[in-house]
């Protein structure tokens, strides 16, 4: 390998952290023709982690430097939310928690590549591409090890948890996870409430605040929410609560009485 190709790979390597994917498209937009990146794979710098996607030799890379290069390199939104944000963020005591499965949310514009989809990360990853919230709201940087990605902050993480349910995540724990988010800042609650476009998450927002009695609560503008207007059952057979006008489960009505 030439001079030039070496040191192109090292300024390369010494610019992007350790245990993150480099995609090929992006290699090539950045000055790395595919010629040398086959060159970089040849020459052992590189390896291929399915089409489209390298990553230095020997480097052991998880799922989410996956999401770094979604994140910095395609610019896609997705990112760890639900249950697994909240999982990295100290919240997830009373979640059914599986180390296994990670859940990750994006917008409905953001196509899981063939790369990622197909890698063996170890884990089971549930995608669900969604826009019922704004793309850069509720989201914070986490750091892992030496690179960082953004993941849905306590009140988002929550808010897609409710979005899940009752299929997907059980609304008893969402309950207990509300019961524990008695700091959280009206103004970042305000304009996540006021940019939900599900009449379902906002009112089952609304109802376990109100239910665990948060004094944040409080300070909500709630004239300024759009909850709607009709009856939603968020379950069948179980009790309706007509302040929300929303039908849930006798156990969820019942807690703390």
């Amino acid at each position: 390998m030439s001079t030039e190709s070496s040191t192109k790979i090292n300024k390369l390597l010494m610019s992007q952290p350790s245990g993150v994917v480099l995609q090929s498209t992006w290699l090539t937009e950045h000055g790395y023709s595919t010629d040398l990146q086959k060159r970089y794979r040849k020459g052992n710098w590189l390896q291929s982690l399915g089409t489209g996607a390298m990553v230095r030799s020997g480097d052991q890379v998880g799922y989410e430097g996956g999401i770094y290069a979604l994140q910095t390199q395609s610019l896609f939104s997705v990112h760890p939310g639900g249950r697994t944000a909240l999982a990295y963020l100290g919240k997830s005591h009373y979640l059914e928690f599986s180390t296994k499965k990670v859940t990750v949310f994006g917008e409905r514009k953001d196509h899981l590549p063939k790369w990622f989809v197909n890698h063996g990360w170890g884990v089971t990853i549930n995608y669900h591409p969604t826009s019922f919230l704004p793309t850069d709201l509720g989201l914070e940087n986490f750091e892992f090890r030496n690179f960082s990605i953004k993941i849905s902050g306590a009140v988002r993480a929550l808010m897609e948890c409710l979005y899940l349910a009752p299929e997907e995540q059980d609304l008893m724990e969402c309950l207990q996870v509300m019961e524990g988010l008695n700091n959280l800042r009206p103004n970042q609650v305000q304009a996540l409430l006021e940019q939900c476009q599900s009449i379902k998450v906002k009112r089952l927002f609304l109802y376990m605040a109100e239910k665990v009695g948060h004094g944040w609560l409080k300070y909500l503008e709630t004239d300024k929410i759009d909850l709607g207007k009709g009856k939603r059952s968020i379950v069948k057979n179980g009790v309706y609560n007509d302040k929300y006008q929303i039908t849930i489960a006798k156990e969820l009505a019942d807690y703390g009485k």
